[in-house]
């Protein structure tokens, strides 16, 4: 039966969770502070000598920093005991003293129906399956081996082949006791009013099984082995089991996987999701058959906050990228967003892997472009701009493009931003460059020759921004040395001095990357000394980091800080803002790093290819670094906590 929220929620506010957890587990002494409900202990799921494993009453979940299994009291029991989720509710709402809800009598028969549909698709798959590995299915096992799925991965994901009948799969199910309805009700056959008799819908195709979050068989994808086919690729119809909108193909396992790697990714096809998870991104999820969804986009963010869409490198798959931005412009929320991955002309994520392997795939993903991005380059890209005429229109059409953000606060940010990426792209108030526009759309004058004297004859040479802010400059000179990094001395100092984050940050922290090695290992020395004792307060970790050789580090870090302004990463900070100032730090840094590989790449491809294209790719990325360095978005609120009223990084 369901259960409404409400409902659970009272069960969750009686029963504390580390009372559920702690049957299974022994709490550490030295780290668990129950007063405050705070609670450490050994993983249940894994095995491990030191305590990861977290509980909070406060928040009534669990979490293990090893593994990263989490969840509520409800998760706990089905996972660790094996209880379905109404035996998890049923025992716990005795247990809390909650009446358990009328009975539905209705709605219990249509769970009861659908358990029995779900009984016929694992029957179904399993035909499938038997077939595959049957004499029928040798050209099926030859198509398959042929794109390196093996019998390994065919067992993994439980590939099948359906036969050339038109009566097998029906034949089957009716000797397993299978009613037609049901058959009909799964969207196995093809019936109705205007076909006499029934028949298989799936034949002569490898069979890709769909399954809910849940892990359930609720549909199928079957690719055509025979040319002649009408359709390439087929899929269930929509039933009671199945809306190909609400659900992911790999959703299942990819959830799982998701905790781990911090996000997901999602690809165009299930043999696509098949190569990236046998490659090691089993974080990978694919659309079933349509393009991305509203409510797919939603199941994403419900799992990430960031995931990235990776599309296939040929001019449909940057209008299927396109129509994707168009749809997460307009559903955008703080701190949900997308980045988009787009492969080498020509190659899909399958291709990629089996010609160059995991770390071509890797180095995609990491060059996986913000969204603004996306649409800046869409407006731009091959544009002709000289004339005022045509800049005030792409300033139109970008205002236009803002207003389809529906979030108030996003929208305000894309506004700004896309005026200000406008002024830089125009060249407004650089000095001795006039109004001259850069990007494709430039025309040389003096022919098609190098970079150096007379090429673009009467029109200033553009010259690339310089890449280093002024704020930075203050940063990097500070007493007549070189400095860290500024935005690394915030993240680190941050933490440094609000020990109190830690625990909540502790992957994002544990993983920033960082170029400074002194503060990389004052990095290491603090998450040591959290996780040795993870209720140290802001005195007493400084005072263990003073005594060490961190000392006179910590001193200089004090004081770049204070003369460069950013007291949001000092002790005398409340956390809030602390806090606040520390994310966009993180977002800011990790965007920096994204640039710098790009600039890398554009700087080959220049020095390959001397093209306007690739002068005006690697200018823009300047640009972006250039605007990047030593700004920080502005934050609803932020300063007011510790009595200030602009923020100043």
């Amino acid at each position: 039966m369901r259960f409404s929220p409400s409902f659970l929620d009272e069960i969750r506010a009686r029963l504390p969770i580390s009372s559920i957890v702690g049957r299974r587990v022994t709490w550490d002494r030295r780290k668990s502070q129950p007063q405050k409900g705070d609670f450490w202990a050994c993983c249940p799921f894994h095995g491990e000598k030191s305590p990861s494993f977290h509980a909070e009453d406060r928040k009534g979940r669990y979490h293990c920093f090893g593994c990263g299994e989490s969840g509520d009291h409800f998760t706990f029991l089905t996972k660790l005991e094996g209880l379905s989720f109404p035996e998890a509710v049923e025992r716990l709402a005795i247990e809390a003293g909650v009446p358990m809800p009328a009975r539905d009598v209705r709605a219990e028969e249509e769970e009861r129906k659908r358990a029995s549909l779900h009984e016929v698709m694992e029957l179904a798959c399993r035909f499938f399956q038997d077939g595959l590995q049957s004499r029928d299915g040798a050209g099926a096992r030859g198509y398959l081996n042929g794109r390196a799925l093996g019998p390994d991965i065919q067992q993994r994901f439980r590939l099948g082949y359906a036969r050339q009948s038109r009566n097998a799969l029906k034949e089957f199910l009716a000797s397993k006791g299978v009613p037609h309805e049901d058959m009909v009700a799964t969207g196995l056959l093809i019936a109705g009013d205007d076909i006499p008799v029934s028949y298989d819908r799936f034949r002569d195709r490898v069979m890709f099984p769909i399954t809910d979050f849940r892990g359930r068989i609720v549909a199928f994808g079957g690719r055509a082995l025979s040319p002649d086919a009408q359709a390439k690729y087929l899929n269930s119809p929509e039933t009671v089991l199945f809306r190909k909108g609400d659900l992911l193909y790999n959703g299942f396992e990819a959830r799982k996987a998701a905790q781990s790697a911090g996000t997901l990714i999602t690809v165009e096809g299930y043999v696509d999701v098949i190569a990236m998870a046998t490659a090691g991104f089993g974080h990978t999820v694919a659309p079933l058959g349509t393009a991305l969804t509203e409510r797919q986009l939603e199941l994403l963010w419900r799992m990430t906050p960031e995931p990235i869409l990776c599309f296939d490198g040929d001019k449909a798959g940057l209008r299927a990228a396109y129509r994707a931005a168009d749809l997460a412009l307009a559903a955008l929320k703080p701190g949900k967003t997308v980045r988009f991955a787009l492969l080498p002309e020509g190659q899909d994520p399958d291709d990629l892997i089996r010609s160059a392997g995991r770390e071509a795939m890797m180095q995609v993903l990491a060059s996986a472009r913000p969204l603004f991005d996306m649409v800046w380059t869409r407006e731009t890209s091959g544009g002709d701009f000289e004339t005022p005429e045509r800049r005030a229109a792409l300033e139109a059409r970008l205002r236009e493009i803002a207003k389809t953000v529906t979030d108030e606060s996003i929208r305000h940010h894309y506004e700004q931003a896309f005026a200000e990426r406008a002024r830089d792209f125009f060249g407004y108030g650089q000095k001795g460059g006039g109004r001259q526009p850069r990007g494709g759309g430039q025309r040389r004058e003096g022919g098609r020759g190098g970079m150096g004297a007379g090429a673009g004859a009467g029109r200033p040479v553009r010259q690339p921004p310089p890449v280093i802010s002024e704020s930075l400059k203050r940063a990097t000179t500070l007493a007549g040395r070189v400095q860290p990094p500024l935005r690394e001395v915030v993240l680190v100092m941050t933490m440094a001095n609000h020990p109190n984050l830690v625990p909540d940050h502790l992957e994002e922290f544990a993983q920033i990357e960082l170029t400074n090695r002194e503060l990389d290992s004052l990095r290491t020395q603090i998450l040591e000394i959290a996780a040795d004792d993870p209720h140290v307060d802001s005195g007493g970790l400084r005072g263990r980091l003073m005594s060490t050789r961190f000392g006179d580090l910590i001193e200089k870090l004090d004081l770049q800080l204070e003369r460069c302004g950013n007291w949001q990463a000092k002790a005398d900070a409340a956390e809030r803002d602390a806090a606040d100032g520390w994310m966009q730090a993180l977002t800011l840094h990790r965007k920096a790093r994204t640039l710098h590989k790009e600039l890398r790449d554009a700087e080959a491809a220049l020095a390959t290819d001397p093209s306007d294209a690739n002068l005006a790719k690697m200018i823009d990325i300047q640009n972006q670094m250039a605007n990047s360095d030593g700004t920080e978005a502005l934050i609803e609120g932020f300063g007011l906590s510790s009595g200030r009223r602009m923020q100043s990084m």
